[in-house]
C-alpha cells in the first residue's frame, strides 16, 4: 500500500509506545499516534488524558480533552487534580506524548507564541498540562511536522522544558525523569545524544535524504554515526490508521484526512 509522509510519521511514533506502558496523551498528533499504537502493536497501553479518563479506548479521535468519547470508553474517570498530583507527579506516568509548534535542539517546546510575547505574530493554544507532563513523566515523546519554522535555533518562548540548555541542565533544574527521548517527524526520528542531550537524527523515513532534513531544520542538525532507515508502514498499520481517521471524520463532520 502506498502511504503519505504524515502516515509514516504517525506509524513511526506509534511504534515507540511500548505495550503495557502508561501514557499521558496530548490532543492532536500525539492522540492519533497513541491510539494507533493501542489498535496495533500495543493493545495493553493505558491512555490517560488530563481531564481525568484513565484507560481511554476511543473509537474516534477526541476533539479535546473534554470530549465525552474519552470518559465513555475509559476504565475509570478521576478528578483532574488526581491525574496530576497522584499519577503524574507521583511518578506513575511512563510516557508523556506531546505535540509542539516549535522545538529546539534540546527538546524544549513552545506552544505559547510565535514572535514577541507582548506583540506576537501568532498566539498559540498555550501550555495546558504540557509543562507538567514534560517535567514529571518518566520519559517524553514529541511528534510534529518538520520545517525550519518549527525546528528553530532559539524558541520564541519556552513553554515546556526538555533538556534545558543541554548537558546536565535538566538535572540541575531538579526535574525528574529522562525528559524527551524521541522526536518523531514526517522526515525522520531524532534522539538525544548521550552527554550533550542535543537531538541528533538516528533514523530516516524511507526515501528521505539527509539534505531534506538539513533544509527543514533551523539549526546545524547532526546525524548519528549509524543512521537507520525506518521500516515502511505495514498494511495492518495503514488500515487501522485510515479506518480510525475515517471514523473520526464521519463522527465530527469532517472531510477525510482532516481527522
Amino acid at each position: 500500500m502506498t502511504y503519505t509522509t504524515n502516515e509514516m510519521m504517525t506509524v513511526a511514533a506509534a511504534r515507540r509506545l511500548k505495550n503495557g506502558s502508561v501514557c499521558f496523551v496530548g490532543i492532536g498528533l500525539p492522540s492519533k499516534a497513541a491510539n494507533l499504537a493501542r489498535l496495533t502493536s500495543s493493545p495493553d497501553v493505558v491512555l490517560i488524558y488530563e481531564s481525568g479518563p484513565i484507560g481511554a479506548k476511543p473509537s474516534v479521535l477526541p476533539l479535546s480533552i473534554g470530549d465525552g468519547e474519552l470518559a465513555e470508553t475509559a476504565d475509570t474517570v478521576v478528578p483532574t487534580g488526581e491525574i496530576f498530583r497522584y499519577w503524574l507527579q507521583g511518578g506513575r506516568i511512563d510516557v508523556g506524548f506531546l505535540g509542539a509548534a516549535q522545538v529546539d535542539r534540546f527538546g524544549n517546546i513552545n506552544t505559547t507564541v510565535v514572535g514577541d510575547y507582548f506583540s506576537p505574530k501568532v498566539r498559540l493554544p498555550g501550555a495546558g498540562g504540557a509543562p507538567e507532563i514534560a517535567g514529571s513523566a518518566k520519559s517524553v515523546l514529541i511528534i510534529l511536522k518538520q520545517s525550519s519554522r518549527s525546528f528553530v535555533d532559539k524558541l520564541d518562548f519556552i513553554t515546556s522544558v526538555g533538556h534545558g540548555e543541554g548537558g546536565d541542565s535538566r538535572k540541575r533544574l531538579g526535574l525528574p525523569g529522562a525528559g524527551p527521548v524521541g522526536i518523531i517527524t514526517d522526515l525522520c526520528t531524532m534522539e538525544p545524544e548521550e552527554g550533550t542531550h542535543e537531538f541528533v537524527v538516528t533514523s530516516l523515513h524511507p526515501g528521505v535524504t539527509r539534505e531534506q532534513v538539513v533544509a527543514a531544520t533551523g539549526w546545524a542538525i547532526r546525524f548519528a554515526d549509524n543512521v537507520e532507515v525506518n521500516a515502511e508502514p505495514t498494511d495492518v498499520e495503514l488500515t487501522a490508521l485510515r479506518d480510525l481517521e475515517a471514523r473520526t471524520a464521519a463522527a465530527h463532520g469532517q472531510a477525510p484526512g482532516e481527522a
